[in-house]
């Protein structure tokens, strides 16, 4: 051990004069920052020890404790500050800077030596007012009094010290502990702390989490995720995280992402909606988790990297392009000679012919499903057609000018006349009247046919009754016989 002498004294040289150790207290340089003579847990700088510094000691209940073992305190102290106690030495000083000389120079003790001191006695004090008492005594009576067994409780686990402390803070220091701005701690540091008595302290933790996208901190004191969050009342049922629930929170803190469950109807194509419920926080997202793609055509409302919120509805709009070989039937050509013997708009099909077949090449452009768009890029005849062959009339009716004023009558000459009274053409036909003289070879209704082929039919009709009757009112009106 080093031995050493307090005296109150400005001569920092002369302090602690070493002599061989046993036991060293290496000490690690303190940042100063003044010392605070007003706060009641903080030792003497004096460079003694003091009455102020055994009643810190020994605390509020000093002086029934020296009295019940016959201790008087002056007589304390002068042992305290013998020579011959044996006290840990103070060590390893950090330079001295410009305040150090400047207090030296002014005859004041040096800064260096009240932060070594003061902090020295918060080390050593009371151990060595302990030992002080055991000599003084003869026993260990009074030194079992200042022991204390005090519970440490840190964020749920317990620990049992024995301390000579007479403070929270004090217990706290001896244990190498510090509190936080966020940290909880009952009793309060200043708070007297007594034999069976218990600390708990719980250490702020910051969380920094990301809710759909959006940064957020708090402070818990929480130490499970699931904890943390009903702390801070963020209750997301199905939500997503990127920690579990009971997942630790360490003391340094947590980074945690939270996607929030939302509900969205996704259009895709032609397909029928599907309503669900996603943590997505992007369009490209949900189709991952769809396992859906999207072609370098299609489109998507919101676009690929599109926030979802809420109710949205995405619309993917898919496009795609195909090329198709298609097998088309090759209309016969229709191959027609005149036949001066047949009336005019007369025909007579003498060979039918025989379609051909051609293959045809496409590009087909589909949207959600349906065609909007085809272009033909080629064709290739597989089977020739084979020509159909019609005789075509072109003998003219020798009483077309008495036909033309009875359709002027009828129809005012326009022979394609169809007014959807039921009568059709320029001699205004029924319907099963032109089948029933043949007109159905020509066209499926008089005003279909030409001039030719509906004079042909009504010539038919006027033969067989002998006369115009069948147009009453224009045959009288025109004198025509009935």
């Amino acid at each position: 051990m080093g031995t050493g002498t307090f005296e109150d004294t400005s001569s920092s040289d002369s302090w602690f004069e070493q002599n061989p150790a046993q036991n060293v207290a290496v000490l690690d340089r303190p940042a100063f920052r003044g010392v605070n003579l007003d706060h009641p847990s903080h030792p003497s700088m004096s460079l003694s020890v003091t009455t102020d510094d055994v009643l810190q000691v020994l605390g509020p209940d000093a002086y029934a404790l020296l009295d019940s073992v016959d201790v008087d305190i002056d007589e304390l102290i002068g042992l305290l500050n013998a020579e011959t106690t044996m006290l840990p030495a103070l060590r390893d000083l950090r330079p001295e800077d410009d305040a150090d000389r400047e207090a030296r120079a002014n005859g004041e003790v040096p800064p260096v030596l009240v932060e070594a001191v003061t902090d020295w006695k918060r080390r050593f004090l009371k151990a060595g007012v302990a030992a002080a008492l055991i000599t003084l005594t003869g026993g260990g009576a009074a030194a079992v009094a200042m022991d204390k067994q005090v519970t440490v409780d840190i964020d749920g686990t317990q620990h049992t010290v024995r301390t000579y402390a007479s403070t929270v803070a004090q217990v706290l220091e001896d244990q190498g502990l510090s509190t936080k701005a966020h940290d909880a701690l009952s009793p309060s540091p200043q708070a007297s702390i007594a034999d069976g008595g218990k600390i708990v302290l719980e250490r702020g933790r910051q969380l920094k989490m990301t809710v759909d996208g959006q940064p957020t901190e708090s402070w818990v004191r929480a130490r499970t995720v699931g904890d943390a969050l009903n702390q801070l009342g963020i209750n997301h049922d199905g939500a997503w995280l990127s920690k579990d629930r009971t997942a630790a929170i360490p003391v340094d803190g947590l980074a945690l992402e939270i996607k929030t469950p939302k509900n969205v109807t996704l259009f895709d194509g032609g397909n029928e909606p599907q309503r669900m419920k996603t943590t997505a926080l992007t369009v490209s997202e949900l189709l991952q988790q769809l396992q859906l793609s999207l072609g370098p055509s299609d489109a998507v409302n919101l676009g690929a990297d599109g926030k979802i919120s809420d109710g949205a509805e995405i619309h993917v709009s898919r496009t795609g392009v195909t090329v198709v070989n298609k097998k088309e039937t090759i209309e016969p050509p229709v191959e027609k000679t005149e036949d001066p013997t047949m009336m005019r708009g007369e025909q007579k099909v003498e060979d039918p012919g025989t379609p051909g077949e051609q293959m045809v090449t496409y590009r087909v452009t589909m949207k959600n499903g349906k065609e909007t768009a085809r272009e033909k890029l080629g064709t290739k005849v597989v089977k020739e057609a084979k020509p159909k062959k019609v005789r075509v009339g072109t003998k003219l009716p020798p009483d077309g000018a008495v036909w033309d004023k009875l359709a002027g009558c009828e129809a005012t000459g326009n022979w394609a006349a169809n007014t959807g009274n039921g009568y059709y053409g320029g001699l205004q036909f029924n319907a099963g009247t032109w089948r029933a003289y043949g007109g159905a070879q020509y066209a499926a209704l008089p005003h279909q046919a030409s001039r030719e082929q509906q004079i042909a039919v009504a010539t038919k009709l006027r033969d067989a009754r002998g006369g115009y009757g069948a147009w009453p009112h224009c045959s009288s009106k025109l004198g025509l016989p009935k």
